[in-house]
């Protein structure tokens, strides 16, 4: 297991050696995503520091498309507001919805499973930046 530290101590991404090569789980202080393609259903796994979510192939390509979308509106409308302005941006996919809240280069991200199971997590802001980053390089070896 590697851990890296930035100049204030905070823990950063680092990725937990798993038995299967293939098999991959990112994490950081407050935040967690894994993926397994050989599971059968859930080879997807999202998670904050008290919830977790085990997500399909579907949904967790929706949840890494959506997310890079989110995060690219926010950059955007970075320009468009004054520093104190908060906003509040959704998108959403037939599996799931997530949601941008906060300053357009601070945000929090929250994510709801629009299936049968019906759950739902969120990261704080101060966190991510990371989620973000594991989300769209988790699948790249």
């Amino acid at each position: 297991m590697s851990t890296r530290q930035d100049s204030g101590g905070r823990s950063r991404i680092f990725s937990v050696p798993i038995r299967d090569m293939a098999r991959q789980m990112k994490q950081g202080e407050g935040w967690r995503v894994g993926w397994n393609p050989d599971a059968s259903v859930f080879c997807g796994l999202i998670g904050g520091s008290d919830w977790a979510l085990e997500l399909t192939q579907a949904e967790l390509d929706d949840v890494c498309r959506l997310s890079h979308q989110l995060a690219e509106t926010m950059r955007a409308m970075a320009l468009e507001l004054m520093d104190e302005e908060r906003i509040c941006c959704e998108l959403e996919s037939d599996l799931v919805w997530l949601e941008a809240e906060g300053y357009a280069t601070s945000f929090g991200l929250r994510v709801l499973l629009l299936t049968g199971r019906g759950a739902e997590g969120a990261w704080d802001a101060a966190v991510v930046p990371e989620v973000l980053y594991a989300l769209q390089t988790l699948r790249v070896f």
